[in-house]
């Protein structure tokens, strides 16, 4: 099928229950990733058609040869490993295509063989030193308000549980142990798993229950400008917010929600933690994943960089 069969078929309207793109994209389970995808499958749409969007295009018109261009002209825009999640969405797109009847079994299978990008790029983002974290928590501290004491309890927590945004808003009450220092994080992919709350982040976390008090909902409620506690859950651009802030205060290098979680699987890392069980407790579905939040192989390059000497000395 050609290009523009594509285009003819993309530009009627296709009900959104019947949209392969809609099906896929409702399978996945983090609100995250459903955005993430969506965004891809837009993307994707309009560079096979500049009139089409996720919604309108006909993704059981695809084939080997329309998926194999994808690829390429991806690949000359954007680095291999954003080159591969596009190609993740498309196949994930064909396949809910294939599982409503609008594409054979044969279309099918040859059109998701097209291979992945190989390639490596430099990790993203960073990690927190040690003198950062503390940097924050003193920032939290230096705020006497209840505010101060909800946002160094979450930036413990986050820390030291390798929380992402939407595991910590997802928190209720209910989900921590006191007494044990468990708590149950609710993960993407309605996976459940377990992490322990110790040391400085049980006694951050203390402080804050302190204040909050015992009713129920989640275990991180608002705070308006005044103090007063509001009874609404956190949003992710919430947490985004109060860490931009808390850096600013405290002087650190601006940094990713994120970052905070690949700090936390360095850091255990590189204090001798199995990279399984780091996997566990990160909620990684496979230890490959792990593996790229791992900065010991850059600092062991750092390292061995100082090893050489270079014999100048200066012009002064």
């Amino acid at each position: 099928m050609t290009k523009n069969a594509i285009t003819t078929r993309a530009s009627k309207a296709i009900r959104v229950d019947q949209n392969a793109a809609a099906i896929y994209v409702a399978s996945l389970g983090s609100e995250s990733g459903r955005r993430t995808m969506s965004q891809v499958l837009n993307l994707i749409a309009g560079n096979i058609s500049g009139n089409a969007d996720a919604l309108s295009l006909d993704w059981g018109a695809l084939r080997f040869q329309h998926v194999a261009a994808i690829r390429s002209k991806l690949q000359e825009q954007y680095k291999p490993a954003t080159v591969n999640k596009a190609l993740a969405a498309l196949k994930g797109a064909i396949r809910a295509a294939w599982q409503a009847g609008q594409i054979s079994a044969e279309d099918y299978q040859k059109a998701v063989s097209v291979k992945g990008v190989r390639g490596e790029t430099l990790p993203t983002g960073r990690e927190l030193s040690s003198g950062e974290m503390a940097a924050l928590l003193s920032a939290c501290e230096d705020d006497k308000t209840n505010a101060g004491a909800r946002d160094a309890a979450i930036i413990a927590v986050m820390y030291s549980c390798g929380l992402r945004r939407a595991e910590v808003i997802a928190l209720d009450l209910t989900d921590y142990e006191i007494e044990s220092g468990r708590l149950k994080i609710h993960g993407k992919g309605n996976k459940e798993r377990t992490a322990y709350i110790t040391g400085g982040a049980a006694h951050a976390l203390a402080d804050w229950l302190l204040l909050r008090g015992d009713n129920s909902g989640a275990l991180f409620v608002s705070v308006n400008k005044g103090g007063a506690f509001g009874d609404s859950r956190l949003t992710s651009q919430a947490i985004y917010n109060m860490l931009q802030k808390r850096a600013q205060e405290a002087g650190v290098k601006s940094f990713s929600p994120h970052d905070m979680r690949r700090t936390f699987v360095s850091d255990l890392l590189e204090n001798g933690a199995d990279i399984t069980t780091v996997s566990k407790m990160a909620g990684h579905a496979s230890v490959t994943t792990t593996a790229r939040y791992d900065r010991r192989p850059e600092e062991a390059k750092r390292k061995a960089a100082s090893l050489l000497h270079v014999p100048y000395h200066g012009r002064g």
